[in-house]
């Protein structure tokens, strides 16, 4: 188990110098590597799709015809580095933010190990913990808030036997939420911000003060259940519900508004788990608010999803961008724009330091 005093050095293992981000998502792989210190600049990067049951298989033949989707993408993009940096699905970290008492390194790691059964929901013998200290408690003055999160043995193990048979050297895993919050968020930002990242099967929250993580939420909501409200709204088949969807979304002055009374029922779901998180952090932080929400993911292209929680919510609305602290060349700025909703997990595992 590692110790850490910051968000940017948690992972269940270290860090090397010579890596790539990989993120294993559940309809495509995405690979970035980087140069530099804390100055990054995109070096390489790539994305091939994938059928959706590979990564949530654990079939022989299904993970086999994984290790070889993610060699064809390592090596399409030019990739020579063998060591890796993993992103782990929300869906596979149970993450929290506790209050433990203030205590040196070597007793807190003590403290942790004694209460872990009861901070996390599998058995401690059968899951691997990190942790990292946020700052004082917001509740009581003799304690320091702590980030905790664990993920299972088995789905560890997994990966990195899959990863070595193709003879890649995993340096580090962490949570995809971890990579989200570095690659999207300035690291001088100090504003309390929602990060909102909508992949096909699931929809990441994830709330950070001072660039660190307050909340993580990962809820089974993603473009699948817009596309197939679409569809039996509709009743048109799934190809037609994606492209209306993702032409006109919540505009309710386009097709006589057919689509936003379509998928407006199904987006109240996302909106009400949105304002259940704000409210959580709100009230364990009196006095702070969110002041921005950035929208990554499927969600960033979905016309009029951004000014509709705007206008819900009373906040300031962006879309965020994967490349944010990263240089590129200029030349290369309508091509990474256009794809930047995609790789915020792989290029913020990309941008880890030591």
């Amino acid at each position: 188990m590692l110790y850490n005093t910051t968000v940017e050095a948690m992972s269940i293992l270290s860090i090397g110098s010579d890596f790539f981000g990989l993120d294993i998502g559940t309809s495509a792989i995405r690979v970035v590597q980087m140069k530099g210190g804390r100055n990054k600049s995109l070096v390489r990067y790539g994305a091939v799709d994938i059928d959706s049951k590979l990564s949530r298989s654990d079939a022989a033949a299904d993970q086999h015809k994984l290790a070889e989707a993610i060699k064809q993408v390592v090596a399409q993009s030019g990739i020579s580095a063998k060591s890796v940096a993993v992103g782990i699905p929300s869906q596979k970290v149970f993450s929290t933010v506790v209050d433990v008492d203030r205590l040196s390194s070597s007793e807190l790691e003590k403290s942790i190990r004694l209460q872990a059964d009861a901070l996390v929901p599998t058995p401690l013998a059968e899951s691997k913990i990190d942790w990292a200290v946020l700052g004082d408690s917001p509740k009581e003055q003799n304690k320091v808030e702590l980030l905790l999160s664990s993920v299972s043995n088995n789905f560890v193990e997994g990966r990195l036997d899959l990863l070595e048979s193709i003879g890649l050297n995993v340096v580090a895993f962490e949570p995809d939420s971890l990579a989200l919050v570095r690659a999207l968020l300035a690291p001088d930002s100090v504003e309390p911000t929602l990060v909102l990242d909508m992949g096909e099967y699931a929809t990441d929250l994830v709330i950070a003060v001072n660039g660190m993580p307050r909340l993580i939420r990962s809820i089974s909501f993603g473009t699948e259940e817009i596309v197939k409200s679409a569809m039996n709204s509709l009743s048109i088949d799934e190809k037609q519900a994606q492209q209306f969807v993702f032409k006109f979304g919540l505009s309710k002055d386009k097709l006589e508004g057919q689509i936003y009374n379509a998928i407006a029922p199904t987006m109240d779901v996302l909106m009400s788990e949105i304002e259940k998180s704000i409210k959580f952090f709100t009230t364990r932080y009196p006095g702070n608010s969110i002041s921005r929400l950035l929208v990554t993911g499927g969600a960033s292209t979905l016309p009029e999803f951004p000014l509709t929680i705007a206008n819900k919510f009373g906040i300031s609305v962006e879309i965020g961008s994967a490349w944010r602290n990263v240089s590129f060349p200029q030349s290369r700025q309508n091509e990474l724009l256009a794809i930047s909703n995609k790789f915020s997990v792989a290029a913020g595992l990309a941008e880890r330091i030591e």
